[in-house]
């Protein structure tokens, strides 16, 4: 079984070339990890073993840096290495100064495997959420290094709790330790014989109750909100969009922040809008914001921050590539919507089932709440709690699990 995964790593990587010729995402993929032995062996020649920490892409790194912040605290003399999979993660970390080195993951084929651990050496590894890598799950047993899962989600459906991913389950067995989301999670590893289990929750709630915590005024939005109320809506996607511009249509005294998830579409993004008069991020220096109807957000980094000054929330993807991070929003105990994909994502589900967020199939639907929200003013007020309160009673995942993987590290 191990040689068929291994082909099947191999064909996947032909895939890559093949797309790379055609899409930028797939050459970045492809182009960053030309000579990464190499520099991965400049970079830790002659230096201590890190703690290595795995995150597929931009949205687990979120989950993972609670923990590489808490590492560098209390364990300043040791160095922590951060790879990625996707380009989406590593392009956007790949100067973070937080992590002592930041790489591309090396693909899972047996040969890789072996050398980068030749190189690297970790003292301990850390893979967060999904990341399950068969080839480097048997080296890591193989060479006693313990590693940790940490924000790990399960569901019935995944196939490693079907017959044909049992094979892949039994590497599971060899890991220090599961840090799970939730109890179903949990019951489901138990199922399979893996007891090595806690229930921790998720670091991204301490890593937005950091961001959320922090003083700080954006005076564009200031400027552009005036004593309008302000819808943000984060990480769309077109779908997400063409409801969003209608609903706008059909309000008074409303405002909209919009920021696709991928920056090449901000002109498509526009586009929705142009019944509205609009402003780029990029373009509103001299301009008086208060004149514009749409702000988009065709930068990085600023999202999580502008969520504070909103009325009223919406996260993209759940209707086409997977739900967003709503937690940045939450946070700031103001009501969410989303879309109808959204019950792969455990904060989604509860929030859906406390009230405090709504799904939505339609503008219809959107705006139906709204109103409700603009006439019912204690209707508003109880949602806005229930965001608020369910953020502050998940916080405390990054210090139940760096209390035990502390005896891990040298």
């Amino acid at each position: 079984m191990r040689l068929l995964y291994t082909l099947g790593i191999f064909f996947y990587r032909i895939a890559i070339a093949i797309a790379a010729l055609f899409q930028k995402k797939a050459r970045l993929w492809q182009q960053g990890r030309k000579g990464e032995f190499a520099r991965l062996l400049a970079a830790f020649a002659g230096q201590p073993r890190p703690v290595w920490v795995h995150s597929a892409s931009l949205g687990e790194y979120e989950q993972a840096r609670p923990l590489i912040e808490r590492i560098k605290k209390e364990r300043p003399d040791v160095k922590v290495l951060a790879t990625f999979f996707s380009p989406s993660g590593y392009e956007v970390r790949k100067n973070d100064t937080l992590p002592d080195y930041v790489f591309y993951l090396p693909m899972d084929f047996p040969r890789n495997v072996r050398r980068f651990f030749d190189i690297v050496n970790p003292q301990a590894a850390v893979f967060v959420k999904y990341e399950y890598w068969y080839n480097y799950l048997i080296e890591l047993k193989n060479r006693e290094i313990p590693f940790y899962h940490i924000c790990a989600i399960f569901r019935p459906t995944q196939y490693l709790f079907k017959p044909v991913g049992r094979w892949f389950a039994s590497q599971l067995h060899h890991s220090s330790g599961f840090f799970v989301q939730n109890e179903v999670s949990a019951s489901l590893l138990e199922g399979i014989g893996i007891r090595q289990c806690v229930v921790c929750g998720d670091t991204r709630f301490d890593r937005v109750h950091a961001i959320a915590s922090q003083p700080y005024i954006l005076d564009f939005v200031e400027a552009f909100r005036g004593n309008s109320r302000l819808i943000v809506a984060g990480s769309t996607w077109a779908p997400d969009e063409q409801v969003l511009a209608t609903v706008l249509s059909h309000l008074q005294r409303y405002k909209m922040i919009v920021a696709p998830h991928e920056l090449h579409r901000t002109e498509e993004t526009v586009q929705f809008f142009s019944n509205f008069k609009v402003v780029k991020y990029s373009e509103m220096e001299g301009k008086n914001l208060a004149e514009y109807d749409v702000l988009v957000l065709n930068t990085i980094g600023l999202l999580s921050k502008v969520y504070k000054y909103s009325t009223l929330s919406y996260v993209g993807g759940a209707f086409k590539t997977g739900l967003h991070n709503i937690l940045e929003a939450a946070v700031f105990g103001v009501p969410l919507f989303f879309g109808p994909e959204y019950r792969k994502f455990n904060e989604a589900v509860e929030l859906v089932q406390q009230k405090g967020a709504f799904s939505i199939h339609t503008p219809e639907e959107m705006e139906g709440i709204i109103r409700r929200f603009d006439g019912e003013p204690d209707f508003y007020d109880k949602t806005c709690a229930i965001c608020r309160q369910y953020v502050e009673a998940n916080i405390g995942a990054c210090d139940r699990i760096y209390n035990i993987i502390k005896n891990s590290i040298q």
